[in-house]
């Protein structure tokens, strides 16, 4: 296993849409195992493999490891399958946008269907800081960053707020 650089915004490869993972290779095994290292050392819940130049559908995220409950999940091709009405707005941030928060409003309730590293189908739901932290990473597959979700006013503040660290 080995770290891996994290991209930068405004890196052009943060606003690509990924293509799909068509097999499950020793290299996308060992692209898991390098994001899942290089997220704990960051550290950070997910991290999107187009955050380290990989521009293939799959993130990784573990959102109970700081607290001693580590869950850690390798996503291949995720999709959303139900999204909850109910809406939360929460700090998010960014490992690709490092040293800035922002307000982003994100469904409350998730249902995410993936595959696993071992070519299962997985079916899963998730709630609250774990909903929005599957919602960010696969926002990074479709080419979207946090600032994205911000109004025009508030990206601009935030993008200085970035630049200026």
């Amino acid at each position: 296993m080995s770290l891996r650089e994290i991209l930068r915004w405004p890196d052009p490869r943060l606003a690509e849409t990924c293509a799909p993972v068509g097999e499950i290779t020793p290299e996308i095994k060992t692209l898991a195992r390098d994001m899942l290292e290089t997220m704990y050392d960051a550290p950070g819940r997910g991290l999107a493999a187009p955050q380290v130049g990989a521009m293939v559908r799959m993130f990784v995220m573990d959102t109970g490891w700081k607290e001693g409950k580590p869950d850690p999940l390798v996503c291949i091709n995720p999709m959303l399958q139900e999204i909850s009405e109910e809406r939360v707005e929460a700090e998010e941030g960014c490992l690709s946008i490092p040293g800035v928060l922002a307000k982003v409003s994100r469904p409350a309730q998730v249902q995410m269907v993936w595959t696993g590293l071992k070519g299962g189908r997985i079916v899963q739901s998730f709630i609250g800081f774990a909903a929005a932290c599957a919602q960010h990473e696969l926002d990074h597959l479709d080419g979207v960053v946090t600032f994205d979700h911000l109004d025009a006013e508030t990206r601009a503040r935030k993008i200085a707020e970035f630049e200026a660290i």
